[in-house]
């Protein structure tokens, strides 16, 4: 008995030795840890003040993660304090890491996330190996999906089509195995396809239900920048993170966890020797062929006259599933009742519908006689209804009914942006957390027509009115009758007429009619400064005068004043934000087109403060005072619609 105490005791103490060896190695890595990969302080519920009940109750949950000598399965999850001082927070590491590169990751975290967000009563915090979190509401048992941030590999894969479908299969295999999981949810592994292999990593905060980790994982999938064409990407949020890589990055060994996917490698044919060598002759006079006869082809075609393709009723009727009778909108909205009417656009009215199902849709009724209402109507279908992303407004169907045009739109309660930042009393509904939300799904959306859709598409009416906002005051980028589409490897076009809104319009579209992405990149720039100041570019005011927003946006940057062009109304928020969103602004409506970034760089900006911007050029006056080509602002041409 005796031998066993003795013995008892001295595992205990080799145990504490271990543990204060550990704690104190873990300390000395936390000093030669870099900051956040990824931080973001919300201001959206307040910050405390030093001494406070809040700071003491976060400093304790904080102290008991980094000093607990627990590791339960690389999770820790605590509350603090009640009432407005409750501090709940949670740290979690990734599934593959051993408990050392844990206790490191952990203690450094909850060091660096007060000196990255002091005084902030919300903030979450993102390492490789792990991530931290606190706030002083619930955060608990519920998917959340922002702030995300994003790094990816700016090389596309060798065959794109092929590795999407690949990435596909790897990301719902680990999806399906992760969101499994009981006590992690988490799994890792690899795909091969022909001589590639992709390694692919997924993980759930384990709080998670299984449907609620595969509705996060569904959800982060979608963000994938690039639409997964890259090599590599990660995308960290604070209910769930995935990231793949063509090279192997995560540390798992035999002895897997659990909730680990092992290898898998989609079912392919083997061929013999004799079969390659069958198939390479064949490709190459296939080859040859092919390049005679598409020799042929665009000889022919350069000797075609060009001319722009119309679409009739009939092709569009071939969208069946899309197609609604005429009576039924007309019952949904009360025969188009005046109490129904949402507002008035350029091609119509658009009314509240509410269908026997009980769905909420918006109807936009094109006017009859319109020159142009046949063409707006054709490409807003053809276009919106092969458009899918949570930042575009969604195309539920359509109506033709005789003289009838009629397009129906998810219904979006908030209306439209003008409506809330030019309001005198209704922009103060919007806190510099929502509008920062609000640039940031702009941002994506815009990505997306431009890079990630199987269309290339210019939208060329980018501004205010046309962000649709949801129940939770999300952007959605609406009204594509101005829309063009764009050759995969086209960069730009020209038009005699000039359609879309002075003011939103870049100098080389309003002058000379050229319009490229980066038209639409100048128009976000606009948005984007008139989401932080609260006014409208047309009549921005400074005090008693009128002015250029434009160029007091430029002026205030030039002389270190950013301050005197935010929105006054503003109580809270970061303004090193909003002075980088000003600084993002400026950037986009510089003068020379290829001085301003593409979107996939303005989203990059957005979401990693530590990019450093470049300096902006000096932006042009206001339109108004541009000579332009004849334009008509209801006027909308359609051209061919060209795959990606």
């Amino acid at each position: 008995m005796n031998h066993r105490t003795e013995m008892g005791g001295s595992l205990k103490l080799f145990a504490s030795f271990s543990y204060v060896l550990l704690h104190l190695s873990a300390l000395a890595f936390a000093q030669q840890q870099p900051a956040f990969m990824h931080y973001r302080c919300v201001n959206d519920t307040g910050t405390y003040a030093n001494g406070s009940t809040f700071q003491t109750n976060l400093n304790d949950v904080l102290t008991s993660f980094a000093s607990n000598s627990e590791v339960d399965y690389g999770f820790y999850n605590d509350s603090v304090g009640q009432g407005i001082d409750q501090v709940n927070a949670l740290a979690l590491c990734r599934g593959d890491v051993s408990d050392g590169e844990c206790r490191s990751c952990i203690v450094n975290s909850t060091r660096q996330i007060l000196e990255a967000c002091p005084s902030m009563k919300q903030a979450i915090g993102v390492y490789d190996h792990c991530m931290i979190r606190y706030s002083n509401r619930s955060i608990f048992h519920a998917v959340e999906t922002f702030p995300d941030f994003y790094i990816w590999d700016t090389n596309n894969a060798s065959d794109v089509s092929e590795f999407i479908r690949g990435l596909q299969t790897m990301l719902t295999t680990l999806r399906d195995k992760a969101a499994s999981g009981t006590s992690r949810k988490f799994a890792a592994g690899n795909l091969t396809v022909g001589l590639k292999t992709t390694y692919g990593l997924v993980q759930c905060t384990p709080d998670l239900s299984r449907q609620q980790c595969i509705d996060c994982l569904v959800e982060v999938a979608g963000k994938i920048p690039g639409g997964g064409r890259n090599n590599g990407a990660r995308v960290d949020t604070p209910s769930c993170m995935l990231n793949y890589d063509d090279q192997r990055f995560f540390t798992i060994t035999n002895d897997e966890p659990s909730g680990t996917a092992p290898p898998f490698t989609p079912t392919k044919e083997k061929r013999s020797k004799k079969t390659r060598t069958i198939v390479v002759v064949v490709i190459s006079t296939v080859s040859v062929v092919s390049i005679l006869v598409l020799g042929i082809c665009i000889s022919f075609l350069r000797r075609r006259r060009p001319r722009e393709r119309v679409e009739t009723a009939d092709e569009i009727k071939t969208v069946e599933s899309l197609q609604f009778d005429f009576n039924t909108i007309r019952v949904a909205t009360n025969n188009f009742s005046l109490e129904n009417k949402l507002g008035q656009g350029g091609f119509g009215a658009v009314y509240k519908g509410i269908l026997s199902d009980g769905r909420q849709v918006a109807v936009k009724r094109l006017a009859q006689g319109s020159g142009q209402g046949d063409i707006e109507f054709k490409n807003e279908v053809l276009l919106v209804a092969k458009l899918q992303h949570r930042n575009l407004v969604r195309l539920l169907g359509f109506c033709l009914d005789r003289k009838e045009r009629l397009l129906i739109y998810e219904y979006l309660p908030n209306t439209s942006l003008d409506h809330f930042i030019f309001h005198p009393v209704k922009r103060g509904i919007l806190d510099w957390e929502t509008r920062y939300k609000i640039i940031v799904g702009i941002s994506r959306g815009m990505l997306y027509l431009h890079e990630d859709s199987r269309l290339r598409i210019i939208h060329r009416d980018l501004k205010a009115s046309n962000i649709l906002l949801d129940a939770q005051m999300n952007p959605k980028i609406a009204d594509f009758g101005m829309a063009r589409l764009f050759l995969m490897d086209q960069t730009q076009g020209n038009t005699s007429r000039i359609v879309g809104t002075y003011g939103y319009m870049s100098p080389e579209y309003a002058m000379r009619g050229q319009f490229s992405v980066k038209s639409d990149v100048y128009s976000f720039g606009v948005l984007v400064l008139e989401i932080v100041s609260g006014q409208k570019n047309s009549s921005f005011h400074n005090g008693e005068s009128v002015e250029d927003l434009l160029g007091y946006a430029w002026k205030s940057w030039r002389e270190g004043k950013c301050e005197n062009l935010i929105d006054p109304t503003f109580k809270n928020g970061s303004r090193t934000e909003m002075i980088r969103c000003i600084h993002i602004g400026l950037l986009c409506v510089q003068e020379n087109v290829a001085d301003r970034p593409t979107m996939t760089s303005v989203v990059l900006m957005l979401n990693s403060h530590s990019i450093t911007l470049p300096v902006p050029s000096q932006p042009v006056p206001s339109q108004e005072t541009f000579p332009t080509l004849p334009s008509s602002r209801n006027e909308a041409s359609l051209t061919e619609l060209y795959p990606r």
